[in-house]
């Protein structure tokens, strides 16, 4: 029977050795060789800063001055002057479209637009003559009644006269009108569908810029689905957000934000610079815009980015690491070392940071709160303190 009770000594040893260490260090030794009591424990000291709730969402990188190049008609593309990533001048031939047929029916709406207003010009000098020429004779045959050379009923058909010529002036005028709105509608759809190009049909670049889109091949032909280019201005960059109505109220102009940006691997904080006080009507979102600082270099229009807005910030608050709180039964507790044994504190929490909670009852500044070995101990447990190098 010894022999088993030897076994389980011998099995037993190393539980306890690995019980005292608690997070796998090795066991401390003593002056005199034997190993030291306690639990190995890292502890911090307890102190007061600011925290706040982070909320994040996801946005999209774009350019402050953008000009989005569309070509409202399918054509061919005939040569390609530019590729993405080039840098432009204004005034620089992007690339040179077939657009003969497109042409031809602009210009033949500027002449019919043109024509319909000298028309309106024409018939309006002609249509006033007319009534002043009613009105004239409304007065001359009254003057003639009041000598008694003219009747009241001559006096009445000069009235009914005058006032048939403006009735006709004005209905003939609203149909010439009606006219001229119908062919400035059809000259500003070609003008939209034109826009950026000339006679000879090169794609004129309207600013100075990074060319960061470029969908026309030459020998192709263009889609008026997508853009056909999509200039960058020179100056910085900006975030676009799109934030919930619970969030919209907490988010302030001037407050700041940190954005990162995985394609480029960059983290900076952001100004908010505008919130829209109406939601997308399809998303019921809100959208937020953030100027990027001048000196971040690297950022294309359409990278994705990860904004973090800080609200509901709690000032000079008792802050812990989360992972140092412990849950049991509802109940939230700490440990805390006190005269080398370890201490439960029940605490009651508030706001909750990255990677950090509010404490907002149970601890105070200065005592020294457990943070690696928590989990191993119980009230009154005997500790001792290492650093993460032991």
């Amino acid at each position: 029977m010894k022999t088993p009770r030897k076994t389980a000594a011998a099995l037993l040893a190393p539980v306890l050795a690995l019980m005292l260490t608690a997070c796998g260090g090795e066991p401390a030794q003593s002056e005199d060789g034997n190993t030291a009591a306690g639990i190995a424990v890292q502890v911090e000291t307890v102190s007061a800063r600011d925290i706040a709730t982070e909320n994040k969402v996801s946005g999209k990188i774009s350019a402050d001055n953008e000009t989005v190049i569309m070509i409202a008609s399918t054509a061919k593309c005939t040569a390609v002057y530019f590729e993405a990533g080039d840098q432009v001048e204004a005034g620089d031939i992007l690339c040179t479209l077939e657009l003969g047929s497109a042409l031809a029916n602009y210009n033949a709406a500027r002449i019919g637009y043109n024509g319909a207003v000298q028309s309106y010009s024409d018939q309006k000098a002609v249509l006033d003559k007319q009534v002043q020429l009613a009105a004239d004779n409304v007065n001359n045959t009254k003057a003639l009644f009041e000598i008694g050379a003219a009747s009241q009923l001559e006096v009445e058909q000069a009235e009914l006269n005058y006032s048939n010529a403006v009735a006709g002036r004005n209905s003939a005028l609203s149909q010439l009108e009606s006219g001229i709105q119908s062919a400035k509608s059809g000259l500003e759809q070609l003008d939209t569908a034109l826009e950026n190009v000339d006679a000879d049909g090169n794609v004129i670049a309207p600013m100075a810029g990074t060319l960061v889109t470029m969908n026309a091949a030459e020998n192709s032909f263009i889609s008026n689905s997508m853009p056909l280019a999509v200039i960058d201005g020179p100056d910085q960059m900006k975030v676009s957000v799109s934030v919930s109505e619970a969030l919209v109220p907490k988010i302030s102009i001037g407050a700041q934000a940190d954005v990162y940006v995985s394609a480029i691997d960059a983290s900076f904080s952001a100004v908010i610079r505008s919130v829209e006080q109406a939601a997308n009507m399809q998303t019921r979102l809100y959208t937020v815009t953030l100027t990027v600082p001048a000196d971040v270099g690297g950022l294309l229009s359409g990278m994705f980015a990860d904004v973090t807005f800080f609200t509901d910030v709690s000032p000079d608050a008792v802050v812990v690491p989360t992972e140092s709180i412990l849950t049991s039964g509802g109940r939230q507790y700490v440990f805390i070392v006190e005269d080398g044994a370890a201490r439960s504190v029940e605490v009651s929490t508030g706001l909750t940071g990255n990677g950090v909670t509010e404490v907002t009852s149970g601890l105070s500044e200065g005592q020294q709160l457990v943070t690696v070995g928590q989990a191993y101990l119980h009230e009154g447990d005997p500790v001792r303190v290492v650093t993460g190098e032991d």
